[in-house]
């Protein structure tokens, strides 16, 4: 089983001036599935995946990444790590290749810099300089900067914040395509639907401890939550019921009505309604 993960952590534990921001957190992420780490803003998320990128000391507990201890790893083990941070930095005057071809050379056995480029769809850019990038393109060289490395396991933190809907949905193909390809992914983000969209398996953290890791469509025991239908009646007035069982009460309402339901509508709880209600928030 331990080979069998990327991630493997028991009681971590972190203060700041005697306030703990992670405080006995258990979690395991497998190799080769991508992992969306849920939490509100200071609920000790950035200082776990910190703790795990071996960019902040824990107080107390055991972390494995890859085998190694982020705090005293194995001499390779930063290369086979890829991070994508919320900004890898400004290279203004420098091109896409020449950025991307100078990150290279910091691995024994980078992958070839241009079919990087091209694989993060950006090989129409590769004579760009950076500064005309659009937000999206900045942030797909970020991934190329972090991929160039060929790593195991990459940590993406918040990829696509500020990205336009058409934007996003090409970043998630670009997540798909590293997942096929074998490389664990860890995911932070604030967006719901993808974490949904990309995630085999979400965790919520919050006030410092993992309150649950499941499969989006089972954290929370959503599966098994009722069903809104909705409805409005002949007058027009809007009318709405919880059922468990919304498919039998949805042939009631057809009989009642004769045939087709006005306004009909059936809805279970999203992955953001669970989440919401997981975190103590209405």
């Amino acid at each position: 089983m331990h080979d069998e993960l990327a991630i493997s952590v028991r009681g971590l534990r972190k203060s700041y001036g005697g306030n703990p921001a992670v405080a006995g957190v258990d979690l395991d992420v497998r190799r080769g599935e991508v992992f969306a780490l849920l939490g509100p803003n200071g609920a000790g998320k950035t200082t776990t995946v910190e703790i795990l990128e071996g960019y902040r000391q824990r107080d107390d507990g055991t972390v494995r990444v890859l085998g190694s201890d982020p705090a005293d790893p194995a001499p390779d083990w930063r290369s086979r790590v890829g991070i994508v941070l919320q900004g890898t930095g400004e290279f203004d005057e420098l091109t896409v290749a020449e950025v991307v071809h100078h990150f290279a050379g910091f691995y024994a056995g980078a992958d070839d810099p241009d079919k990087v480029i091209e694989r993060v769809g950006l090989a129409g850019k590769a004579r760009a300089r950076t500064h005309t990038l659009s937000g999206g393109q900045k942030r797909r060289l970020d991934v190329a900067l972090g991929i160039i490395g060929r790593p195991e396991l990459l940590f993406l933190d918040e990829p696509t914040t500020g990205f336009d809907p058409e934007a996003r949905r090409e970043f998630w193909e670009l997540i798909r395509d590293l997942s096929a390809a074998g490389t664990t992914i860890v995911l932070t983000t604030h967006y719901l639907d993808e974490a949904e969209t990309l995630a085999d398996r979400v965790g919520v953290i919050s006030s410092g401890r993992v309150i649950e890791v499941a499969t989006p469509a089972q954290l929370g025991n959503r599966q098994d939550a009722q069903a809104t239908v909705s409805w409005r009646t002949p007058d027009g007035t809007a009318q709405s019921a919880q059922s468990a069982t919304p498919t039998a009460l949805v042939a009631e309402l057809a009989a009642r009505f004769g045939g087709e339901v006005p306004g009909l509508t059936v809805t279970r709880p999203t992955l953001e309604d669970i989440y919401l209600r997981m975190i103590g928030h209405r």
